[in-house]
């Protein structure tokens, strides 16, 4: 009867976007397409809201780069995602005031542009 091995660790050559940290990896490569210098922000990335359910523009000044990054992440993992399941993905609840919340979609526009 064999024993059964545990996994090996992941090394520097058999480290993939699964092994890591969703968090750890938006933040790093965020910064690396930031670093790249190769990313042409929109001329409206300081002014747009994510969604019509927010209030305010992002307040991270590097939000957009964020956003690029978890949606690369997003893509990768889920072959096949479209801009529909990622509007959902990135949605939020809409408060309406004395009417129960509801859900309701990210914007595309940015979704598109990332």
């Amino acid at each position: 009867r064999k024993m059964a091995t545990p996994a090996a660790a992941p090394t520097k050559s058999n480290v993939g976007v699964r092994d890591v940290p969703a968090p750890q990896f938006v933040k790093t490569y965020a910064a690396f397409l930031k670093k790249s210098g190769k990313v042409t922000l929109p001329k409206w990335v300081d002014i747009v809201k994510t969604g019509k359910q927010r209030e305010l523009a992002p307040l991270d000044p590097d939000w957009y780069y964020t956003r690029m990054a978890s949606i690369a992440r997003n893509i990768y993992r889920n072959p096949g995602t479209g801009v529909g399941a990622l509007r959902v993905a990135y949605g939020k609840k809409e408060r309406r005031g004395t009417r129960p919340g509801a859900c309701s979609l990210a914007s595309g526009a940015v979704i598109l542009t990332a």
